[in-house]
């Protein structure tokens, strides 16, 4: 692949071979970005699980200290639509939504909050939510009778984490704008939680790989106890 003199030069200021603590990922990572827009701050996991057994199909959300700098548009599917709205709900309905989304194929919209009791009816959309990666569900918490819990928690930076089918995992933490604090924060707290979730049938090491990087610019490995 042939790289740019921009790329170049951000990335040899990395070290392929070193091992960097989230404090140095940070700083570095900052002076890495190659782009002239406010470049999105991702990491990315390569962990030693099998997803094709249940209990390593590791998933769940966070509310990062200080969000990922993303503001998300919510729409809430509910037959109790006030709490929703004064939460801050983008969009709030019950069926008339259901109904606008299967005849508009409308996705005005980031995320999707729905009451259990609208399930069995926005259910019958799943091919078209489901490969767009929409579809409500309880364990990410956007399946609830607490709908404006759900939003706020969005509006506040809550993030989706997933292994894929290769046993990789990438969230997005932060801007290349934000304070170097925050951007540790963020990190730290998701490092922790991937962690902390660490299936029981899983031995040796943890988290094979994992790079903090911005939206074009070099990868920088990370490291940090407990991987």
């Amino acid at each position: 692949m042939k790289r740019g003199k921009k790329y170049k030069a951000a990335a040899a200021l990395v070290d392929k071979e070193k091992l960097y603590t989230i404090e140095e990922a940070v700083a570095l990572v900052k002076q890495t970005s190659t782009t002239k827009f406010d470049a999105t701050v991702d990491v990315s996991f390569r962990l030693n699980v099998d997803p094709r057994h249940a209990d390593q199909q590791i998933r769940g959300t966070l509310v990062l200290p200080h969000g990922n700098g993303k503001e998300k548009k919510v729409l809430v599917i509910t037959n109790s639509p006030e709490a929703a709205k004064e939460a801050g709900a983008d969009f709030v309905g019950g069926k008339d939504m259901i109904e606008k989304i299967r005849t508009e194929n409308w996705f005005g919209y980031d995320v999707i909050v729905a009451t259990p009791d609208m399930m069995g009816e926005l259910g019958k959309l799943g091919r078209l939510l489901g490969p767009k990666g929409l579809m409500p569900n309880p364990k990410t918490g956007t399946v609830t009778t607490d709908v404006a819990k759900a939003v706020h928690e969005i509006k506040a930076g809550k993030v989706e984490y997933r292994v894929d089918r290769e046993a990789n995992m990438h969230v997005s933490i932060g801007r290349v704008s934000f304070e170097d604090q925050k951007l540790v924060d963020n990190l730290t707290a998701l490092t922790e939680r991937i962690v902390r979730v660490r299936p029981a049938a899983v031995k040796g090491t943890f988290i094979k790989n994992a790079v903090v990087h911005t939206t074009m610019g070099p990868s920088i490995k990370i490291t940090f106890p407990g991987r």
